[in-house]
């Protein structure tokens, strides 16, 4: 088969650009090198929707963002990702702090975001009564607010699956040839892919893969963030994201009101070599702390849950998106350097994308046929008693809880696996199990028997994130594993 599409990545960008080719009768294909989408990049940041205010309007970044960032709600009606408008605030503790928020403040207006609310010190305080007394002043961008971002790729890939776009998982672009008009793309075991046209969305590796299929040559820099998750009762969680005033190279260390009820601090913005480096450190969890503390009141290191870390894909000579066609081969899209913001931006992402695809030569139909929707998911959590009472009968794996701390039923994890996710974290991104206080460490082994049981796969061979992450082998109390 030649596809008429091939893009490589299946993070926000890739998965954006598959939603929207599902809309037309074309014949595409997204390749993704993981074994599920949002496993690379997308999958740690910090799950804000932007507010539009950061990026000057010159910037590419910018005019995405702000198209991006009213087409959450239409989006999340349809796909049924976690999403909430709670609002950013911008916070200053000085004169000279309120000279840049009132700079970013007039570059949002001039961005097009016309309800910015500036705010005194007295309307601060109202708005987030934990904020430090010292505050000067700030503004407030009504529109910004959290997201999930793993489930949110996940349910771009799933509709666009569910609507004609192919899925090439544990396909690692090695090499890429163009000839009489058609690319084919080899992964690491010679298994290859044809396709008119292709997208280069692999985030971190989008320079390898440009240099391997003779495009441009340039060098992604990973920018690698620390992040430290508190307990959803935890005291200083905020109504609001809360930002300080932005540094050069990062937006700041932030506190983060997630949308699952926790709240999340960081991250910082450090200059790597090593793309797999997702270690944390115990000197930058100080330094986050140190800098958080005097912003919020009720934060504390006995309320930490994890850490984790996000890297960046940085172009150092640009700090824009790098999307466009390639001037060294034909039927090649850049989508490289998709740094912050480019979860916000990514709605627009895609379609910015789409157009380049058709003005570069490819026919887009649009279909006629309806879309295949997606069901709303279990979410026994959201149910009363009386609800759940309703529908145990019927359903009883709704009211059986598996992930008590994020109170996540049976049903949820075997519609997770239903799904077409079957691997630990696969099923964690999908349903919150394993995300609460104790992560995972009283139901990791149930979940591991229910993906054995509803996918076939023997439980020594189940893994927590693909490849030759395996997980079991000997016995834990009554679970006993052979391994390979």
């Amino acid at each position: 088969m030649i596809y008429d599409v091939a893009i490589i990545g299946a993070g926000a960008s890739g998965g954006s650009v598959a939603y929207q080719l599902s809309h037309y009768d074309v014949k595409a294909i997204l390749l993704e090198k993981c074994c599920d989408a949002s496993f690379g990049v997308s999958k740690a940041n910090s799950g804000i929707v932007h507010g539009g205010f950061h990026h000057p309007t010159t910037s590419l970044k910018a005019k995405l963002e702000v198209e991006s960032i009213p087409k959450f709600d239409a989006l999340q009606a349809e796909l049924h990702f976690p999403f909430e408008r709670c609002g950013i605030i911008v916070c200053a503790y000085s004169g000279e702090e309120l000279e840049v928020c009132r700079k970013l403040y007039n570059q949002g207006i001039a961005n097009g975001i016309s309800n910015l609310k500036w705010c005194s010190r007295e309307e601060m305080l109202a708005l987030e009564p934990k904020l430090n007394a010292r505050i000067t002043g700030g503004f407030l961008a009504p529109d910004g607010g959290v997201i999930e971002p793993y489930s949110y790729v996940q349910k771009l890939v799933e509709s666009a699956s569910r609507n004609g776009i192919d899925c090439g998982f544990d396909f690692k672009v090695v090499k890429g040839s163009f000839a009489d008009g058609v690319w084919t793309l080899t992964d690491d075991t010679g298994k290859e892919v044809k396709a008119r046209y292709v997208v280069n969305a692999a985030g971190l590796y989008a320079d390898e893969v440009s240099r391997n299929c003779g495009a441009e040559e340039f060098t992604i820099s990973p920018r690698k963030g620390e992040e430290y998750l508190l307990d959803r009762n935890s005291p200083a969680k905020p109504e609001h994201v809360v930002f300080p005033v932005p540094t050069k190279h990062s937006k700041g260390v932030l506190v983060i009101p997630t949308v699952g009820g926790t709240t999340m601090i960081g991250p910082t913005a450090d200059v790597v070599e090593d793309k797999t480096d997702d270690f944390t450190t115990a000197d930058n969890f100080s330094r986050i702390l140190k800098l958080v503390d005097p912003m919020i009141s009720g934060i504390s290191a006995r309320d930490v849950i994890n850490s984790f870390s996000g890297l960046r894909p940085v172009i150092l000579e640009q700090e824009d998106f790098y999307i466009a066609p390639s001037e060294k081969v034909a039927n090649f899209i850049q989508a490289a350097g998709i740094q912050s913001p480019g979860l916000t931006a990514s709605p627009a992402v895609g379609e910015y994308i789409t157009s380049l695809l058709e003005k570069s030569g490819l026919a887009l139909t649009r279909k006629t046929a309806p879309r295949i929707t997606l069901e709303k998911p279990i979410e026994s959590r959201k149910l009363s008693a009386e609800e759940l009472a309703e529908i145990h009968d019927s359903n009883p794996g709704a009211t059986d809880w598996v992930c008590r701390c994020e109170k996540i039923s049976e049903a949820e994890i075997v519609e997770a696996v239903r799904h077409g996710h079957t691997t630990l974290d696969g099923v964690k991104f999908y349903t919150r199990s394993g995300m609460g206080r104790c992560q995972g460490g009283f139901c990791s082994a149930r979940i591991l028997r229910i993906i054995s049981r509803e996918s076939g796969i023997p439980m020594a061979e189940l893994t927590k994130r693909g490849g030759n992450s395996y997980l079991l082998a000997g016995k834990l109390g009554d679970l006993e594993v052979k391994g390979n």
